[in-house]
Order: structure tokens, then sequence, then C-alpha cells
């Protein structure tokens, strides 16, 4: 199976992550990184493994990067990677040994949290489909991120990824303010019915801070695994704050639209 895999990455001044994330696909024959022109090491980073091809293109949407990769990759099964996504030996053998004439046309994969590469014991990151058949696959923007389309059936996998985002705060924060304005357009312009249920909490405004703070660090056991486990608590109630405020501030500015 493996031989039948081409790796998609998208990266923006990953210099951070990008080396740990590529140094675990060396068995990979070939690496597509589609670059929105870093301005760190990026570049020279991935530039210095042999199985891996860079291209650059400038920044529009997630979905579009993506699509713009697949373009790039001729093999039949893609595997899309974040530039933080560390595959760990459990998954690389299960994929090794997976059937090539399996009907799914996708597997997901559950995550592994990591701070600063202390993993911890739950999260809120969901399974995502990250191996998938390259005929009839296309990307969609959604909110702030985005998801493959594929044209079969999908499966879970039993082994897990590493998500070992090691960027500073300034850019993560950068990073969460941005994700915040797709976040609320996509909660403001989306009917309620079609949203999911974290979703529906989040339209609410006031409450979802609260509720992430104590759903991570209770229901999720995160107050068990010390610092990494406050740090991650903050990030995710910091981020619904973020969000929340968002959804204020069209409350309060925008004027000829329907109320939330």
């Amino acid at each position: 199976m493996l031989d039948e895999i081409t790796v998609l990455i998208l990266t923006y001044n990953e210099a951070p992550n990008i080396r740990r994330t590529l140094g675990r696909l060396r068995w990979a024959h070939r690496i597509v990184v589609v670059d929105s022109f870093s301005t760190d090491e990026t570049v020279e980073i991935v530039n210095g493994f042999s199985n891996a091809d860079l291209v650059q293109r400038r920044f529009d949407s997630f979905a579009r990067q993506c699509n713009f990769g697949l373009e790039q990759i001729r093999s039949p099964w893609v595997l899309s990677l974040d530039a933080d996504y560390v595959v760990s030996d459990e998954l690389l053998r299960e994929i090794a040994n997976l059937m090539v004439d399996d009907a799914a046309s996708g597997y997901s994969v559950r995550f592994r949290y990591c701070i600063q590469g202390a993993p911890l014991r739950a999260s809120l990151y969901p399974p995502r489909t990250i191996l998938y058949r390259k005929h009839g696959a296309r990307y969609v923007d959604d909110g702030h991120g985005h998801h493959v389309i594929v044209s079969g059936p999908r499966k879970t996998l039993s082994g897990y990824i590493d998500h070992d985002d090691r960027k500073t705060f300034d850019r993560w924060l950068s990073e969460q303010t941005r994700y915040s304005t797709a976040e609320a357009r996509k909660l403001r312009e989306t009917s309620p019915a079609c949203l999911n249920f974290a979703d529906r909490l989040r339209r609410w405004v006031v409450p979802a801070p609260f509720l992430v703070f104590f759903y991570t660090l209770f229901v999720k056991g995160l107050i068990l695994d010390g610092w990494p486990g406050w740090c991650y608590v903050l990030q995710r109630t910091l981020a619904e704050t973020v969000l929340s405020l968002r959804l204020v501030e069209a409350r309060l500015g925008v004027r000829g639209k329907p109320e939330l």
C-alpha cells in the first residue's frame, strides 16, 4: 500500500514543525509540499529532504491550496497531513497492511494532541479523513478549516497521529484571531439546522467559553496532565472567547441582517 501513496502537506512558516513531520515520512516515495511563500526556514528545511517536492502558491483558502496540491499528484492514494502532524509507528504499520482493493475510498484517523511534545490524555480535536483515493476527491472550505469529500465509503483506522504544533504563543494567537473571523461568518450565515451541537452552542455566544473550560479541564481530565493540560485548556477557552467576541461584534455592528 505504501507504494501507492503520495503525501500532501501545506506550509506557511512551519519551521518549528516541518522537520519532525518530514522525518517520519522517509518511507514515502514522494511528498508534495504546497508552500504559501514562507518567510522563515521552511523552504530550506523541505528542500533538505530528497523525497519532498516543493511548489509555491499564494494562499487564498485551505481548500483551494489542497485542490491545487491534488493536481500535482498522480498516485492513486493521497495521505494529507498538516505540517504539525507526526505519523505514529502504529498507524504506519496499519496503512502498510491495508489492501489496495479495499472498497473504502477514505480512512479517518484519531489524533493524540501534544503540547510542546507532551502528549495529552484527551482533546477536542476530532478525527479527520487523511488517507483517501485521489480519484473523485476534492476539498471544500468549512469555516476557518477545510475537509475532503471522497467518492465512496470511509473507514476508521485504529492508529493515531500526534498533533504537535510548536509555534510560539504569539503566532498561535494571531492565527486564532484570523480563524475566528471565518468561523463567526460561518455561524452567522449557516442555518442552525445545518450546524452540529457544538456550533449551535457557539451561536448562543456566552456559554461556550465557560463550557469548554470546565469540559476540557474536568470531563476530559486535563487537570491531571499538569501544565501541558492547563495550557491546552486555556488555549481552547481563549479561542472560544475570541470567537464569542466576534459574534458579539457582529450583533453590535451589523445592521439590516437577521439576529442570530
